[in-house]
């Protein structure tokens, strides 16, 4: 008797110590802009403070943070962009009610390369790039080279916001190349030297490119309310959030110790 006491005591004891370690997973996805670096660097910081979360996060665009929830197969998501109406409606016509939260906000960079003489531009150069109505540098002060156009692909909410901040929404011009990221872009401009393209607060430091200003204005935190490509950042829920996730999202968007991160990553902190 006393022997099997002695053993259902082990036993309820082993329970309640795997109860109590056992982790937490939050599947995130959706923006490359912010689940390339930021949110990463948010959850370790998260988990590094004593909570028992793992995280799975898919950077594949902002259009996939919409498709997930809609699916049910991401406990929230990030998006670089606001959503779309029709995008709403497919959430209402299911029954489901979207919640916008407020993750960071974000100049797009308009970047050349670091040996391009070119280092301003007006708004309106700048959409004549990117629709194609210009096409060498000498058009825009620089010596005479075809301009090359680097831009994000159609999934990416960055893709869109530039589109319509940038160029009015009119079209991409038909020769510009499509990437899959802010680090690719990044990446192929610093090797190209009639390149240009645009990336996220985060990507400046990137060696072999530089930041031009618009209409004077230079993409840096300090001008987010004169620079005319800022934006914000979200993440995106089905419903208000309850749980880990409503933890999570309610410490990335409100306390100092996550605004330091994103001021860190390159992004400007939602926290006051």
């Amino acid at each position: 008797m006393k022997f099997n006491t002695i053993v259902k005591a082990i036993v309820a004891g082993l329970a309640i110590s795997a109860t109590a370690s056992a982790q937490t997973k939050l599947v995130v996805k959706g923006s490359d802009t912010l689940g390339a670096k930021m949110v990463p660097q948010l959850a370790e910081k998260y988990k590094a403070d004593g909570n028992n979360v793992s995280f799975e996060i898919a950077a594949e665009g902002s259009s996939t943070c919409f498709t997930n929830l809609l699916a049910g197969t991401a406990d929230f998501g990030m998006s670089s962009r606001a959503v779309k109406s029709s995008e709403k409606n497919n959430f209402s016509s299911a029954g489901k009610d979207l919640v916008e939260h407020v993750a960071a906000f974000d100049m797009m960079a308009v970047i050349v390369n670091e040996a391009n003489d070119v280092k301003e531009l007006t708004k309106d150069q700048v959409k004549g790039i990117f629709t194609g109505t210009i096409t060498d540098w000498s058009e825009v002060g620089g010596k005479a080279g075809e301009i090359k156009a680097f831009t994000r692909n159609t999934s990416s909410g960055t893709y869109k916001s530039f589109q319509k901040l940038g160029m009015d929404n009119v079209d991409y011009g038909k020769n510009t190349q499509k990437m899959a990221g802010n680090e690719q872009i990044a990446q192929e401009v610093a090797k190209n030297a009639n390149g240009i393209g645009y990336v996220g607060l985060a990507y400046l430091g990137k060696s072999g490119i530089a930041p031009t200003s618009i209409d004077g204005v230079l993409p840096e935190p300090k001008n987010a309310a004169d620079y005319a490509l800022s934006r914000k950042l979200y993440y995106y829920t089905v419903g208000q959030p309850t749980g880990e996730v409503k933890k999570f999202i309610d410490w990335a968007t409100t306390t100092k110790e996550a605004g330091k991160v994103i001021d860190k990553v390159g992004f400007i902190s939602p926290v006051k």
